[in-house]
């Protein structure tokens, strides 16, 4: 019986890598109905919701989906966007995907950063004797997706009651002086609940795979009670789990840790904004966001991306010069998500041909600038990097 899933190309070069994965996943013999979601920035400015009821209800239905790329821009330039007819009447951007990880609880986002044998664009180290040799980057980032700071409870100028109860905090003090109107504050919440569910994830996924470690990346010598929370449960599930070892490291020192010994971490849990940080750092080692995917996972709902952005500078170029692997891939843990994991080890094994032969390069992939050019310089396009892909398979 073929599968329903839900299309967002979204913004950007989202509406171009997602059509040529879906080429990929077609060429693999995968069947599936697609239907679109509309999201993005036109139903933004045209409609006031960069993500209507409409698609929320496909979702709903179908609790599939694959998605693109999304455009998000501060409040006032989105503000100045909207279509005449929906100014000044009290509509507000929020981004699509963050509503999306809410709405649905996809609480749990997986960003596996793996290195591709022969990509130049691997992290390489020198050796004692002068060498360059380059350490197999296998990490998987454990990010919790719906708290932390990116749950949106925050306020400029708070209104006299949320005022009040914030200046029962002792350390309020030092901001008792600043006018209520210049106060900015964004909240950073974790519950138990969810800190339990994403270290549990972490070391399910550790055993399964075979990572000899989970690590909780957080802050907690600052940040005591949220990061303190997150240490603490990672400390009790890992009685659970008696072959993997536990480690924890704070933000700042993993992240000059990550350039100096990638190969030595597992898997890696974090809140919403380690999370991000730490693998976007990760994936720099392994290629960048050309090879960056993800998946938001909920008890009902699953959605699957790239994590590069919608990057519009590149979507108007024709032809496309941007790399598709990241969608790709995040096709393949769709795959092992609905139980199909020998077709995605299928696909991922010719990306990594691809790689290996060196024969067909995106622009990142051979370090060049962004531009028409890069075609003139060798590079290919992006439906020749897709067309490689199927090639190999």
């Amino acid at each position: 019986m073929k599968r329903t899933i839900v299309n967002l190309p979204g913004d950007g070069i989202g509406k171009i890598v997602l059509p040529e994965a879906i080429r990929v996943l077609e060429a693999a013999r995968f069947e599936a109905e697609y239907v679109e979601g509309d999201i993005g920035w036109e139903f933004w400015r045209n409609e006031g919701n960069p993500l209507p009821d409409r698609t929320i209800d496909l979702l709903e239905e179908h609790r599939i989906a694959l998605f693109g790329a999304i455009t998000s821009k501060p409040k006032e330039k989105a503000a100045a966007e909207l279509s005449p007819s929906l100014k000044d009447k009290g509509y507000v951007y929020y981004s699509p995907i963050v509503r999306l990880r809410q709405h649905f609880d996809l609480d749990i986002c997986i960003r596996p950063c793996r290195s591709f044998k022969g990509n130049p664009l691997n992290f390489v180290r020198r050796t004692k004797d002068g060498g360059v040799e380059e350490p197999p980057v296998d990490t998987v980032i454990f990010r919790q997706n719906t708290e932390g700071l990116y749950c949106g409870v925050e306020w400029t100028g708070p209104d006299e009651t949320v005022y009040d109860a914030l200046m029962t905090h002792p350390r309020m003090k030092s901001f008792a002086s600043v006018p209520r109107e210049d106060l900015a504050v964004s909240t950073r919440i974790f519950s138990r609940e969810a800190c339990r569910r994403i270290v549990r994830a972490a070391f399910e996924y550790a055993k399964e795979f075979g990572y000899r470690s989970v690590t909780i990346c957080e802050k907690p010598n600052v940040i005591r009670e949220t990061s303190g929370m997150m240490l603490k449960t990672g400390q009790e599930i890992a009685a659970d789990y008696p072959g993997i070892d536990l480690w924890d490291t704070n933000i700042d020192a993993q992240m000059m840790w990550l350039t100096k010994n990638p190969e030595s971490y597992g898997v890696i849990v974090a809140g919403n904004m380690f999370g991000d940080i730490v693998s976007d750092g990760f994936a720099g080692l392994v290629g960048g966001l050309g090879f960056a995917c993800s998946a938001n996972l909920g008890e009902k709902c699953a959605i699957f991306e790239p994590t590069h952005g919608s990057a519009p500078k590149y979507a108007d170029l024709d032809p496309s010069i941007v790399n598709p692997i990241a969608m790709i891939l995040s096709c393949c843990m769709m795959l092992d998500h609905i139980g199909d994991g020998e077709r995605a080890s299928r696909i991922r094994d010719a990306v990594a041909k691809v790689v290996a032969a060196g024969e067909v390069r995106a622009y990142d992939m051979m370090r060049l600038k962004g531009s028409a050019k890069a075609i003139e310089e060798g590079a290919a396009t992006t439906r020749q990097m897709a067309d490689a892909v199927i090639a190999a398979l």
